[in-house]
């Protein structure tokens, strides 16, 4: 690992001028990857004409429409004063409050280490066609338009960035609204030069894990590289690049723990009773039927030892599957992986009953990630396929896999909570320091 660790730099972030807005709640969106679509898509899409979704999930045939749309929907933002960058560049504490549950961290322009270095650690595989997708918008918009969550470990003490956000929580915000989830949300600005080399001078010792975002890192990654090869060989042009940092936020655990909740799977070309025949005739899982209401299904899965999973069309009924074959584990996992990763259940999906049983190759339009179980079964129903309902994994979990430079399969996690989008873009264009 390289000794030069965290390097968080202050930017000009691009706001919404309240003035312009119907409210702050009603133009902000949960993450792109969040967003249920179609309905949850046209409700934010409706909430306010200049809600964030316009941009981050722009609607038009084919990609080249979307991203020119999301582009000129920028543009003429901007244009038009809706968005408006700050007046000096800053790193931006940021304060989610629910209840009991409160998450503060930093908001600021990571420099993008090369995985090599191991200051930023990835933990799930990627699929190309998001990244793609994700890289282009960024081109067309040449922007950061929602930032990463990342979480680092500060020691628990209140000295350095701790000390500094808690400093700025002191003082009045620059921004605070709460959305329909039921969070409120305040941003506050760090510009006094010896904060920000306080802060710097912590950070430049720690390393992140990727707690939501993995497209968009391989995204900015990709684009860094991007433009590192444009730079005619300047090096040190090329790292001075907007591109060559990306919107984060920085989340110290040790003082604020994230929530690890599970990603659900929709299989809307499977329907239920295919996917338990093809179980059952392989001997592949034990299968019982749950009659309790869906709530209540998943605290059975959630007590179920072992790998175990809930399969619901969203007709009324789940069915557990429990006791996997060992004669079909030992021949379907990975035997050179270490057994914390062949025990989890995002293995044993993909790798037994998605790849061996079902035989559903993990693309786009065969798999839907969904974050709320509700809304899963509710969408095996409308398309008369299957939800496979999970449980969560341990942070600890995740973090050693990680260490170890062992990803675990795609959308295998959901911490939280993720930042609303919409509340700080950065622009990457001659405005963004």
């Amino acid at each position: 690992m390289t000794s030069d660790g965290l390097r968080l730099s202050p930017f000009r972030g691009l706001r919404y001028a309240p003035e312009k807005v119907s409210g702050l709640a009603a133009v902000t969106s949960p993450p792109y990857d969040v967003v249920v679509r179609p309905d949850g898509l046209h409700h934010l899409e409706t909430a306010d004409p200049y809600n964030i979704v316009r941009l981050i999930l722009p609607q038009a045939g084919d990609e080249a429409g979307r991203c020119g749309k999301a582009a000129g929907t920028l543009r003429r933002w901007r244009g038009d004063g809706v968005l408006a960058p700050d007046p000096e560049p800053a790193l931006y504490v940021y304060e989610q409050r629910r209840g009991d549950l409160l998450q503060r961290g930093l908001i600021g322009a990571l420099r993008l280490s090369p995985p090599e270095e191991g200051v930023v650690l990835p933990h799930e595989g990627v699929i190309a066609e998001v990244v793609e997708d994700r890289a282009a918008l960024m081109r067309a918009t040449a922007a950061n338009l929602e930032p990463l969550l990342l979480s680092y470990r500060g020691g628990g003490t209140l000295t350095g960035a701790a000390a500094v956000i808690e400093r700025a929580t002191r003082g009045t915000p620059l921004l605070s609204t709460t959305t329909e989830d039921g969070f409120s949300h305040r941003l506050w600005a760090v510009t006094d030069p010896a904060e920000l080399a306080e802060t710097d001078a912590d950070l430049s010792r720690r390393r992140a894990l990727i707690a939501d975002g993995h497209h968009r890192w391989a995204t900015y990654l990709r684009l860094r590289a991007e433009h590192l090869t444009d730079s005619a060989g300047d090096a040190g042009d090329a790292d001075d690049s907007p591109w060559a940092r990306g919107l984060v936020l920085l989340v110290d655990t040790d003082r604020y723990p994230l929530r690890v909740q599970a990603i659900h799977r929709v299989l809307p070309r499977l329907p239920l009773k295919d996917a338990l025949h093809a179980v059952e005739a392989q001997g592949a899982f034990r299968v019982r039927t749950v009659r309790s209401p869906l709530p209540q299904a998943l605290e059975t899965l959630e007590r179920t030892p072992g790998n175990a999973f809930l399969l619901t069309d969203g007709g009324g009924l789940c069915h557990l599957l429990d006791h996997p074959s060992p004669r079909l584990l030992d021949r379907t996992l990975d035997a050179h992986r270490p057994e914390s990763w062949r025990r989890l259940d995002a293995t044993v999906l993909h790798s037994v009953l998605l790849d061996a049983v079902w035989r559903v190759p993990d693309h786009p339009e065969e798999i839907s990630y969904i974050h709320d179980a509700g809304s899963a079964a509710g969408k095996a129903a409308q398309l008369g396929g299957t939800a496979v309902l999970m449980r969560p994994v341990p942070e600890e979990v995740v973090r050693e896999l990680a260490e170890q430079g062992i990803t675990m399969p795609r959308k295998s996690t959901s911490f939280g909570p993720k930042p609303a989008t919409g509340l700080v873009l950065r622009s990457l264009g001659d405005d963004s320091r």
